[in-house]
């Protein structure tokens, strides 16, 4: 059985660009390019490296760039390795983070305490600050499958990825009106300086 592989001896892949729209497959003339992943990460690998003669068809058919001659490797390790991976780490941290201070807000708003309740909300605006700019972030490393997705629309796209996009676009609406209004007042958080 072949298993999955990033290389051959005339190219190398960087899964990070891929945005599974399978150019690259239809382009292979030794079929060695292949389907990978699974549910929201689809992308493409090399089924077949040994097959690979070296063509290049690949590397001129991807429009993300995913395919590099083997000397241009050092450009895969800036992108792995760079400030928006940091951030691509941060983002499940701040999710959780903003998650925790939303419960635990919402709790102290039960109680009598307004410091409490104060502290609570200036710790949930930051976490859900942080967690905005690392979406923000992450956003912008996969801009290409935006990009695709406008011109070419969902039939290609993957369901899972643009559900949770969605999902995410209806959260940051719905929190951005929370901050700018309360509970049938005119006041915002703006106003009583949060």
């Amino acid at each position: 059985m072949n298993t999955k592989k990033t290389t051959t001896g005339y190219v190398t892949m960087n899964l990070r660009r891929c945005t599974a729209c399978w150019e690259c497959i239809k382009k292979c003339p030794k079929k060695v390019i292949g389907k990978a992943g699974f549910l929201c990460h689809k992308h493409a690998a090399f089924k077949n490296a040994a097959a690979c003669i070296g063509c290049g068809k690949c590397i001129k058919t991807c429009p993300n760039g995913v395919f590099l001659k083997p000397d241009e490797t050092v450009s895969i390790h800036k992108v792995n390795t760079g400030m928006s991976f940091g951030i691509e780490r941060l983002l499940p941290i701040a999710f959780a983070a903003s998650a925790v201070t939303g419960i635990g807000l919402h709790i102290a708003g039960h109680g009598g305490n307004h410091e409490t309740w104060h502290n609570w909300a200036i710790a949930h605006i930051a976490a859900t600050f942080v967690w905005l700019l690392s979406v923000a972030g992450h956003v912008k490393r996969h801009i290409l499958w935006y990009r695709t997705f406008i011109s070419k629309g969902l039939a290609k796209k993957d369901w899972i990825t643009f559900s949770v996009s969605t999902l995410f676009l209806s959260v940051t609406i719905t929190g951005l009106l929370l901050i700018a209004y309360i509970g049938g007042s005119k006041l915002g958080h703006w106003i009583i300086a949060l």
